[in-house]
């Protein structure tokens, strides 16, 4: 069962005090964050800050948890990876976890595993091969086969055909042709846009981010230092510096 829809201006995701550890090693220390609901949210920092563990701890995966998460209103941090998925959050992880062995087409299937229902499945089929006319065209094809473009847009397909309502995106840019990564960034822009779905995104092209969202957070050492509109984010002089080079 999906937890109720958020009321408007109220934020679909709210995390509260979110630490989170790899065994006895710690990684986040009491995170805040307020993702609004239809907007897209930036998560900045540089390596090792720990966007990718805020990423794997909303979804209680592969790491330990504490703190309090709120999906619509929802309190999910209890919940397991596969109901958090069957709640509406979909997850495209850094190294884009394609089951390389599987058609094209075969991991879109896997992806609609994660629904209640698989009414409409294949229309939802229909739709991701609009946004990406080249999976289409490799709907047979081995997904290890394929570029490394095009396994991205098969791991952004194969989490969009769970019907999310907060999509979760690592490192969607990463070692990517500037051409292609100009391509996925805008089909982002056009499912935050024309379907309302809320987008957290992690990327390491703090430019790019910026320019695709609507609010920001920037980590160090696992905690917030600074957050607020994507704009007052670009204007900051320190984020200039450290991560716009201006």
């Amino acid at each position: 069962m999906r937890p109720p829809a958020a009321a408007a201006g109220a934020p679909l995701l709210q995390v509260r005090g979110l630490h989170a550890r790899y065994g006895n090693t710690p990684v986040l220390h009491g995170l805040d964050l307020d993702l609004p609901q239809g907007q897209v949210t930036a998560l900045l920092g540089a390596n090792g800050a720990g966007k990718t563990t805020t990423l794997r701890a909303l979804c209680r995966l592969s790491v330990q948890t504490s703190g309090r998460v709120a999906l619509g209103g929802q309190a999910i941090e209890a919940c397991s990876t596969e109901q958090i998925a069957r709640l509406g959050v979909g997850h495209v992880p850094d190294g884009r976890g394609t089951f390389l062995g599987l058609s094209t087409e075969e991991n879109l299937r896997l992806g609609s595993h994660a629904r209640a229902s698989q009414q409409g499945a294949e229309a939802d089929m229909e739709r991701i091969y609009g946004y990406f006319p080249r999976l289409r065209e490799r709907a047979r094809q081995q997904a290890g086969t394929l570029s490394g473009g095009e396994q991205q847009m098969l791991a952004i397909g194969r989490a969009l055909m769970g019907r999310p309502r907060l999509l979760l995106l690592d490192e969607p840019s990463f070692g990517l042709a500037p051409l292609v990564v100009k391509d996925i960034f805008s089909i982002m822009r056009r499912i935050n846009q024309e379907e309302g779905v809320t987008i957290l995104l992690v990327e390491q092209n703090a430019r790019l981010a910026l320019a695709l969202a609507h609010r920001a957070y920037l980590l160090e050492t696992g905690r917030v230092v600074l957050s607020g509109s994507a704009a007052e984010l670009r204007s900051n002089p320190a984020v200039q510096r450290a991560y716009l080079g201006e």
